[in-house]
């Protein structure tokens, strides 16, 4: 027996007021000792729900109805324990879990507690699973802390949740789940909402943990080019039931199950053509004669010697950071969140705006609606006759129009909808908020939104936790569209959905453009996605703009290393490309300190916008182009 777990015929049930719907239907696979396993599926295939009974945390609603969960723990070998058949509050249950069994989750903010310190809450793991004293247990951590990649253990003993950056978090949740050095990880989601370098980081460290620790792994995840760089064997779920499972060779070299090759073809690559579509497991689809589609011949035909929609110029914006305690004196220190950014959005364009978490690019958007004051710069926007507006200096009644005309599409639909109203005042109240006081016009015009964007008007009175992500996010889309806006920015809209979802969302989005004549500014940290929806890219770090390109010339051609980093960073669901996750952590290529000349940022060196032909422009120290253009020729770059 080289099998450390195997799942055999399982089913779960779940009790509900409509009666009992099965979420798990016979699921069979097995984890071996030391591999990683993958289970692949859209958000409800019953991914989690596995993971959950395998940990024996069921919600309360839920049950075991069927089937076997065999762990074979190579500390008692010879002896099997049939997980589904224990009591989940059983002394052998609550030694199993965490001590030989522990999970990483999606979220770590949720899974942290916001008032005690990383150091008490990976502690008091081991206090549960192990006899040490306080001195040994607080040793243990602090290596622990150590092996996980933070760079001062001792100070993130002592630091909470909230002080450290999603990476961090991820890492100090991964910390507390192998303090106890368990057989077997359950990664749920590890990396979903993490930028893609940082993903990098977490997946070389489970790799590295892996191997040092001697443990198996159940990776559960809906990105394929994770996967691919992850697993040994691979589990494809859908609505509770395996629909395929092999090796990481058989699944992605000769996928048969349409299923699977449906989630191939939805994820976004950089080697789509010119006029390629994802293709998402199921289309959205609207009427036609739909009124809000006629919107477009009510704008301003676009015309090439239009000026640009937006303009931004020379924005800088800091914050003041308070430094201090109860017995010492407070200091105030300044963070440069964006300094000295410029830019232009053509009328009709996307504009694709890429950088890791903390760049500055949510403050940027911000900063365009006048959610922030910059500390300096100027911002113009025309209206549908060219008319320039200085949006830094609207006041009253002249910023609610202005707000009109551009919209602001989240990152998480669920914390941006209020869960106490239903779809029809969600996607309503801009439009009363704008002036349309008439219930039934209002209604009528919310019916037309939710057609447009995919949705049943029969749904209108329902609430938003009734919805999927993926239909939650269109509910965000169709209220950014009420009031038919010339500009809608986009952050994050996609980077935690599954890939089908997404790339219904990405067509959306597409042919919403297209059909309305709209505008967008569009956040997002995935490369390969900005590909796809951008016309022009603009590359962010550090608060600062490093690179800029058509993305035919970004992608053929990136020149700075932070875009090279960032591009070589995305996972591609190909076997014959998988990530170099060694280099790509060792290229320290988010320290602008250490980027090789003519792109090092220090203190001294004044920096410039190079222009190096066709829109593409890299950031660079003035008076080094010549070092530029030797760098070029030695990459070979045209």
């Amino acid at each position: 027996m080289n099998d450390l777990l195997q799942v055999n015929n399982l089913r779960v049930a779940f009790k509900l007021p409509e009666g009992e719907l099965n979420a798990v239907k016979g699921v069979s696979f097995r984890i071996p000792k030391g591999k990683t396993v993958s289970l692949v599926g859209e958000s409800g295939s019953g991914k989690s729900v596995v993971s959950q009974a395998i940990m024996g945390i069921l919600p309360k609603v839920a049950r075991v109805a069927g089937g076997e969960i065999l762990f074979t723990d190579p500390k008692t070998p010879g002896q099997i324990v049939d997980i589904a058949k224990l009591d989940r509050d059983s002394k052998q249950m609550r030694k199993i879990r965490g001590g030989r069994i522990s999970m990483v989750f999606q979220e770590p903010m949720t899974s942290l507690s916001p008032v005690h310190t990383i150091g008490n809450q990976i502690c008091e793991a081991l206090e549960l699973h192990r006899s040490m004293s306080s001195s040994q247990s607080l040793e243990m951590t602090t290596d622990m802390l150590r092996m996980v990649g933070f760079p001062d253990p001792i100070r993130a003993m002592k630091t909470y949740p909230f002080e450290l950056s999603g990476g961090l978090r991820q890492r100090a949740v991964i910390a507390m789940a192998l303090v106890c050095h368990p057989a077997l990880l359950v990664a749920d989601e590890p990396t979903t909402a993490l930028d893609v370098t940082i993903q990098a980081q977490i997946l070389k460290l489970i790799k590295d943990l892996q191997i040092e620790l001697d443990m198996s792994v159940l990776m559960i995840t809906h990105d394929l080019g994770v996967v691919t760089n992850m697993a040994d064997e691979v589990v494809v779920m859908y609505h509770g039931e395996i629909m395929e499972s092999g090796t990481a060779e058989d699944i992605f070299r000769h996928a048969s199950h349409p299923y699977l090759k449906a989630l191939l073809n939805a994820v976004p690559r950089f080697d789509m053509k010119p006029g390629e579509r994802l293709k998402p497991i199921r289309e959205i689809n609207h009427d036609k004669n739909n009124p809000i589609l006629k919107a477009k011949h009510q704008r301003r035909a676009i015309s090439d010697e239009d000026p640009p929609l937006l303009e931004v110029k020379n924005i800088n914006k800091s914050f003041s950071i308070r430094k201090g305690g109860l017995f010492t004196k407070n200091t105030e220190e300044k963070a440069l969140a964006v300094d000295d950014i410029s830019f232009y959005v053509r009328r009709g364009e996307c504009l694709g705006l890429v950088g890791e978490s903390g760049c500055g690019k949510t403050t940027l958007s911000k900063i365009i609606m006048r959610a922030l004051s910059p500390d300096s710069g100027s911002i113009i926007f025309r209206d549908q006759e060219n008319n320039p507006i200085d949006v830094l200096n609207l006041e009253k009644s002249e910023l609610f129009n202005f707000r009109e005309r551009v919209q602001f599409m989240f990152q998480d639909p669920y914390s941006s909808l209020n869960p106490r109203m239903t779809v029809q005042e969600l996607i309503g109240e801009p439009l009363l908020i704008h002036g349309m006081k008439d219930a039934s016009k209002r209604r009528e015009m919310v019916e037309c939104l939710m057609d447009v964007v995919g949705l049943a008007p029969m749904h209108i009175n329902r609430y938003p936790h009734s919805f999927s992500g993926g239909q939650r996010q269109r509910i965000g889309i169709a209220r950014a569209l009420a009031l038919q806006p010339d500009l809608l920015i986009c952050d994050e809209p996609v980077s935690a959905l599954d890939v089908s979802i997404q790339a219904q969302v990405l067509n959306l989005l597409k042919d919403l453009k297209e059909a309305l004549g709209l505008t967008y500014i569009f956040i997002s940290h995935n490369l390969a996605v900005i590909d796809y929806v951008a016309d022009r890219i603009m590359v962010m770090c550090r608060g600062r703009l490093v690179e800029t390109a058509p993305k035919e010339l970004l992608f053929k051609n990136p020149v700075h290393p932070y875009t090279r980093a960032l591009v070589s960073a995305v996972p591609d669901p190909d076997l014959d490309r998988p990530l170099d996750l060694k280099h790509l952590i060792s290229s320290k290529a988010s320290t602008p300190e250490q980027w090789p000349a003519p792109f090092t940022v220090n203190e001294t060196t004044e920096m410039q916008m190079f222009d190096l032909g066709g829109g593409h422009f890299v950031r660079i120290g003035k008076d080094t182009d010549d070092i530029l253009l030797s760098h070029l020729e030695t990459e070979g770059a045209s």
